[in-house]
């Protein structure tokens, strides 16, 4: 069978006068077409099937004769095939019953010749292709929405599967150290977070922790937040046979995670509060680094906003961070929260909103009040993620 152009085509002709089928053959024939003809509408109905003619020329009294069942049944088997009907007489309600029944044109013989034959054949064969064209382009994009969805489909359980993973990789809440309690939440804005929370024992009567913001978030901050727990694995392991522990530095953490950060190129960079609680002599050494919101202290009811400034992690090479020390009463809460949480609270400038956490501070007595305050859920469609820390000692 012929390719399909918009020059030459293959045709099929059903037309019971002779002498006109022969003329309709002749004529395109000698236009470039492959022609087949026949007489009668059931002979034809079997040479479509075994040609799949690209324009279909048939007799329109034998169609009308059908009840039109031949136009219907090649509209189910092939709505992309145009049909051409041919009548004699000049009856104009011959020509509007073809149309209705399907096909795309009305010849009358005693007006037709070969140049207008041509031109109709011509606009029915471009008709044809444009159909076939947009059939297969609609096949090509359900293929490839089809696909689409079947990589997102994979691409979400991964995420997801990495968020579990991720999650994992959290210490327990509550954690418990003396009469000291840490606990804390994430709430990514994605499948996986940029923010990450660790606190662990150092010695018997010390608490290490931090709170660290990864640039961006989803899959690539992610992967550092993994880096980052590689690193509190190895302290855990240097300190966990240690009993007595006399000092631990923030500021060395910090410059340590910023030159492995530097040297790794992982093309991202982070905010970090880090600190260590010592709950026998009641004090509290941190270090920041470009850490906002700063960190609140609440020590007897007053509400102390620690100072502190430094260079994000994993941009510059060799930066010292200032390390701080402040005295904690006999009881005390520590609240920490990424830059996420800033995006939650009420419209503000940022030292209004500074002012509002100073406000939820004052009430807070774990991570769970925080959240009822900030009005956070798991399900909440968020900007940014915002990972909370509470440490409290009643």
């Amino acid at each position: 069978m012929p390719k399909p152009d918009q020059e030459h085509g293959y045709i099929l002709v059903i037309e019971q006068e002779t002498a006109m089928r022969h003329w309709l053959v002749t004529q395109l024939s000698g236009q470039g077409h492959t022609v087949d003809a026949c007489d009668v509408l059931s002979v034809g109905l079997e040479c479509f099937r075994a040609g799949n003619h690209d324009v279909v020329i048939a007799d329109y009294l034998s169609l009308k004769a059908q009840n039109s069942t031949f136009l219907k049944t090649l509209a189910e088997e092939a709505p992309d095939t145009p049909v051409i009907t041919v009548c004699s007489g000049d009856d104009i309600n011959n020509a509007i019953g073809a149309l209705q029944n399907g096909a795309v044109d009305h010849l009358f013989p005693q007006h037709l010749n070969p140049e207008v034959l041509g031109l109709r054949v011509q606009k029915a064969l471009e008709r044809s292709l444009l159909l076939r064209q947009n059939r297969q382009y609609r096949q090509q994009l359900e293929a490839a929405n089809t696909e689409l969805e079947r990589s997102l489909e994979l691409l979400q359980e991964d995420q997801e599967a990495g968020r579990r993973v991720q999650f994992r990789l959290l210490p327990p809440s509550p954690f418990e150290i003396m009469d000291c309690v840490v606990t804390h939440r994430i709430f990514p804005s994605l499948y996986l977070s940029g923010d990450f929370v660790e606190y662990f024992k150092v010695g018997e009567n010390k608490l290490g922790f931090y709170l660290a913001d990864v640039s961006g978030h989803g899959a690539a901050s992610a992967f550092v937040t993994v880096f980052l727990k590689a690193v509190t694995n190895r302290l855990q392991r240097h300190y966990e046979k240690k009993t007595q522990v006399n000092y631990v530095s923030p500021s060395r953490v910090l410059a340590d995670i910023n030159a492995e950060l530097n040297a790794m190129h992982m093309g991202k960079h982070l905010a970090m509060f880090c600190g260590v609680v010592d709950l026998v002599n009641n004090r509290l050494t941190y270090s920041v680094a470009a850490h906002y919101p700063p960190p609140l202290l609440i020590n007897d009811g007053d509400v102390l906003s620690l100072a502190g400034k430094g260079l994000p992690l994993g941009l510059f090479k060799e930066v010292n961070y200032e390390e701080h020390v402040v005295s904690l009463g006999e009881r005390f809460t520590l609240m920490a929260a990424s830059d996420g949480v800033l995006d939650v609270l009420p419209k503000g400038s940022a030292s209004e909103k500074e002012k509002q956490l100073q406000e939820i501070a004052m009430h807070v007595n774990s991570v769970d009040d925080l959240v009822s305050a900030l009005q956070l859920s798991k399900d909440a469609a968020l900007p940014d993620d915002v990972a909370l820390l509470v440490i409290k000692r009643a």
